[in-house]
């Protein structure tokens, strides 16, 4: 997995890095209602969730046989599958995108694709289009509907492509440690798969216009081999408002660490984690390591506060369910995000490391800093280096006023003081206490060494 303008890690567990070919100046229009989202819910589903497999790496890795593995499409049914209550779920947990997968590097469709794959040897290289609506039980698109229920609530809608396709025959790659030829060799058949790959990219364009292009898999071919420009070109010719991820070899618009939140903000304008809810993407049975809100909660308030948004991921199983522990986990999000919306959504990153010691926003104006309190979060509450003389401080969600007092400020000194605000454990919220500070105009900060 890699971005534009940072090293980061990859699912091959390798650093790497790309040019950066994306002014961000130019994008910066398309990019606000990004900016101020927050919170996506990313969705892995697809036949691997039939055994409760890794999607697409089981075979790959040879974890399992190739055929065993497409043998899902025949149990993939997507019986109670509701778009309407996904979409319910997706707004009640805050949430104001949704990524889901339309195909992933096993090469089966979830949307309603003619595009036919170039057929080879394999048994489930079927002489047509390879989709579940198709060639499985489901028999129909899975994609659009979702895209519908999101756009009556206002939500915007992403989807997932996997650029590689270790199912189609004139993809160089198959399974972990084998090629199938070198492109350098044979331009001819890696044409015929990026005119394939190309129009399905065309097809998702003009039946779902999505809002977003979470592209995967760049990492197998450079950014000339995949003709990223003219794919970029192709996407914003149809909808120039749309965003495109940072994995297609530079020509995205922001960055996208995976499961890692980074230690400092990146340098990038926009930038988004996406994690899982527990250890892996799609629905895996035995795979009950679910992380807990209260720590999803403090992850999440880790990326706000650095300026980025949390793409959480649910892997729904075959049939359409999403599991009971799932839903209990974005239903108690949405609650707290519920409660302190105003310090999330629409807000940028806040204080520089070093000011105050857990996660902070600022409003867009940054006339209101507000506070995130780890660990219950009351007792004396300490900002550093602000300039700014604090109007009033509340506990959001309570409209409770604290006080307040500024410690240590010497009258000859430029240097401010200390900023205290006391916090009584009843202001506690059981999950994470935040704190509204109003200060008397845009955030001012000292970062000096202090002096005399």
């Amino acid at each position: 997995m890699r971005w534009s303008l940072v090293v980061l890690l990859g699912l091959v567990g390798l650093p790497l890095v790309a040019q950066q070919r994306v002014e961000p100046a130019s994008i910066a229009g398309k990019m606000q209602w990004f900016q101020d989202a927050k919170l996506g819910i990313f969705i892995h589903w697809g036949i691997y969730s039939v055994n409760g497999v890794d999607e697409s790496w089981s075979f790959y890795n040879k974890k399992m046989p190739y055929a065993e593995y497409m043998k899902q499409l025949e149990g993939f049914t997507a019986s109670k599958y509701d778009p309407t209550a996904w979409a319910d779920l997706i707004q009640r947990s805050g949430a104001k995108y949704a990524v889901i997968t339309t195909k992933h590097h096993d090469g089966v469709a979830m949307y309603a694709t003619r595009a036919t794959p170039n057929v080879g040897h394999y048994k489930w290289s079927l002489p047509g289009p390879l989709s579940v609506e198709l060639a499985s039980p489901a028999g129909r698109d899975v994609v659009a509907p979702l895209f519908t229920e999101l756009r009556k609530r206002d939500l915007k809608c992403g989807a997932y492509y996997s650029l590689i396709d270790w199912t189609d025959h004139a993809y160089p790659a198959f399974i972990k440690d084998s090629v199938r030829y070198d492109i350098r060799k044979d331009a001819r058949r890696w044409k015929r798969f990026l005119t394939y790959y190309q129009a399905q990219i065309d097809e998702i364009a003009t039946q779902l216009n999505p809002d977003l292009w979470w592209f995967d898999g760049d990492w197998e071919h450079s950014a000339k081999e995949w003709e990223a420009p003219k794919v970029r070109a192709s996407i914003l010719k149809r909808n120039p408002q749309a965003i495109i991820n940072g994995r297609l070899q530079g020509y995205g618009d922001y960055q996208t660490p995976e499961q890692n939140i980074p230690v400092e903000r990146p340098d990038s304008p926009w930038w988004e984690l996406c994690m899982t809810i527990n250890d892996n993407w799609g629905w895996q049975p035995q795979d009950t390591n679910y992380k807990s809100t209260h720590d999803l909660i403090a992850i999440f308030a880790d990326v706000v506060s650095h300026g980025g948004n949390l793409l959480l991921d649910i892997g729904p199983r075959e049939d359409g369910t999403i599991p009971p522990r799932q839903v209990q986990v974005l239903e108690e999000l949405g609650q707290w995000n519920a409660k302190h919306g105003e310090a999330i959504f629409g807000s940028r990153a806040g204080l520089p490391n070093g000011h105050y010691y857990g996660p902070s926003t600022l409003s867009a104006d940054s006339t209101t800093l507000y506070l995130f309190l780890p660990h219950g979060g009351c007792g004396s509450v300490e900002v550093k280096g602000l300039h700014n003389k604090v109007l009033s401080a509340e506990v959001l969600g309570l409209s409770m006023p604290l006080k307040h007092r500024v410690v240590g400020k010497i009258s000859w000194s430029s240097v401010p003081g200390l900023l205290f605000i006391d916090v009584p454990q009843e202001a506690s919220d059981p999950w994470m206490t935040v704190l509204k500070v109003k200060l008397d105009g845009p955030v001012r900060l000292y970062r000096g060494e202090g002096g005399y």
